[in-house]
């Protein structure tokens, strides 16, 4: 971990920089990946998709569902209330999975998804070369904010939302970019993005599906497969650190 002195003085060598001003109740895996191929996909993507659709068709058994629960119950900060169109995005894949209605866009994305299906967390990822900076931090959104999360122009309002933003200049709040209910079209990856971060939003309690670390772990090695000459790193952080990668 290090202090924000040193990311400063150090961040052109940092993959990015990200800084948890969110909820004491919310811990950030956080994954970074560069020189990626988003039109190669890892064989073992597919097989781990299937059997994790699979076993989502059937239902969540009671201790998955209390894990769902307690990803809401992070989200629910001041007026924010996740439920209805505010609800986690991981559980709009759960309704698409049990629809066999399970979206397939780019690798980069459903790598993102796969995990986020699988742990029952929501899960952000933007392009860092489209955001123009190397630098985030994760807080709840203000009154007046909002960004727009499709080429429809639709947005969403971010009072009190917990979102990712990038930091351009000495604003250390910075610009929304990222939430676990939808994020901004601005910085959407597409097939031609390369370089990459992403954030699962967690408990501070592991679930059944095992703990952050091991899902961190297992993003992180899937996007370093993309390309032969793709690498990625990984970071754990709490409310108040900041930590690079």
């Amino acid at each position: 971990m290090y202090s924000r002195d040193v990311l400063g003085f150090f961040c052109e060598s940092l993959m990015i920089s990200i800084t948890h001003n969110g909820p004491e109740s919310m811990r950030l895996g956080v994954v970074a990946a560069e020189n990626m191929d988003a039109r190669k996909c890892p064989i073992e993507m597919e097989s781990r998709l299937d059997r994790v659709l699979k076993s989502r068709r059937g239902g969540l058994i009671e201790e998955e569902d209390a894990r769902r629960r307690s990803v809401r119950d992070i989200l629910r900060n001041g007026r924010y209330k996740p439920t209805g169109r505010g609800k986690p995005a991981s559980e709009y894949l759960l309704r698409a999975a049990s629809e066999d209605g399970f979206p397939r866009i780019n690798t980069i994305v459903d790598i993102c998804n796969y995990i986020s299906l699988y742990s029952l967390m929501p899960v952000s990822i933007w392009d860092i070369d489209r955001a123009r900076t190397h630098r985030f931090v994760v807080r709840l959104g203000r009154e007046d904010e909002s960004y727009e999360f499709n080429d429809a122009q639709q947005s969403i309002a971010l009072r009190d939302l917990v979102i990712g933003c990038g930091i351009d200049g000495n604003d250390l709040s910075g610009v929304p970019l990222v939430s676990p209910i939808k994020d901004s079209v601005k910085t959407k990856t597409s097939d031609r993005s390369r370089n990459v971060a992403a954030i699962v939003y967690a408990p501070l309690t592991d679930g059944p599906m095992g703990s952050l670390e091991e899902i961190v772990t297992e993003f992180r090695v899937l996007l370093a497969m993309c390309g032969e000459d793709a690498h990625a790193s990984e970071a754990i952080v709490l409310s108040g650190e900041t930590v690079g990668i």
